[in-house]
């Protein structure tokens, strides 16, 4: 089973590999004695159409990427592709002289506008490379349900937007109304969290607000205003609910993990927390600094770390 992006993308690629390499295969050594015959080369790409699963389009093009035949496709020939110059397209910008099979990356159709990719399988006549076949699959017809990739854990730090970081050391921190009852704020965010369903929530500490999602409606998110964050009876309108037990995050780590966000908001008037989240399912923590620098790592990871190494980073 596939654990990482990369893992579950290459698993898919190989996948189409294995299905479509094939038919192809066959159907470049029919159309190899049909070469320089659009009609013969038309009608074979027709019988043969229905072999390459999921395919929208099969065509033929010569060396330079110029197409030789018409489009075949489900619902018969498309004349007006004949001569169609797709060199410049990303798939044969992929063909190099060794190409014998290719699976191009997907890219954007130009005539749907949807993710799509491109087979091309090499024709040899009398031992020479003539052109290739061309197939174009949707991505939004292929079968399956791949299994879905895990999101990393490893602390991963993304630099933000230029413009804001050159100009970080003019600025000072603009206390905000959340600021001023912060310590009410996390209170009524963390019995949401250990005794009212919250899994996830994001907090603006500059424009005073929270976005919040619920184990019992996980598809809809609740903004809650600094004036929630500051009604204790709030937590009225959150029905009581047992802590997940299959969270990452324990319940006993939620105060120290709030309170070490109040730190990292209060610690410096130059650099500061703007906004933070916290998911207890895939037990991470996010973390922006005005410099609008973005850290994501564990939350126990989180919580080694002191304030010298934050000062540090984020400077």
């Amino acid at each position: 089973m596939p654990t990482t992006l990369k893992q579950s993308i290459a698993q898919q690629r190989a996948e189409l590999v294995e299905m479509l390499q094939p038919p192809l295969a066959a159907i470049a050594r029919r159309c190899a004695e049909a070469w320089g015959d659009r009609e013969r080369l038309d009608q074979v790409l027709t019988e043969h159409f229905d072999e390459v699963p999921h395919c929208t389009f099969l065509y033929a093009v010569d060396l330079q990427g110029l197409q030789v035949t018409d489009n075949v496709s489900g619902s018969g020939l498309l004349p007006e592709h004949y001569g169609r110059d797709r060199a410049q397209r990303p798939y044969m910008r992929e063909v190099t002289p060794d190409t014998d099979f290719l699976l191009s990356d997907a890219y954007i159709s130009l005539r749907a506008r949807r993710p799509s990719v491109t087979a091309l399988q090499r024709v040899m006549r009398d031992g020479e490379p003539v052109g290739f076949i061309g197939a174009d699959i949707d991505l939004r017809d292929l079968p399956g349900k791949p299994a879905l990739y895990d999101e990393p854990e490893e602390w991963r730090q993304i630099k933000g937007d230029p413009a804001i970081r050159g100009q970080v050391f003019s600025q000072c921190r603009v206390e905000s109304i959340m600021d001023r009852h912060l310590d009410r704020a996390l209170s009524i965010l963390q019995e949401l969290i250990e005794e009212r369903g919250m899994f996830q929530g994001v907090l603006h500490f500059s424009s005073s607000r929270a976005t919040v999602w619920v184990v019992s409606d996980p598809y809809r998110y609740r903004i809650l205003t600094h004036e929630a964050l500051a009604d204790p009876d709030i937590c009225l309108a959150y029905p009581r609910q047992p802590y997940p037990k299959d969270a990452i995050v324990p319940p006993e780590a939620i105060h120290p993990i709030l309170e070490g966000l109040k730190t990292l908001r209060m610690m410096d008037e130059t650099i500061y927390l703007r906004s933070a989240s916290i998911n207890i399912f895939n037990g991470m923590v996010s973390l922006t600094f005005s410099c609008d620098g973005s850290h994501y790592m564990r939350f126990d990871e989180f919580l080694d770390k002191d304030m010298s190494f934050w000062l540090g980073s984020a400077a």
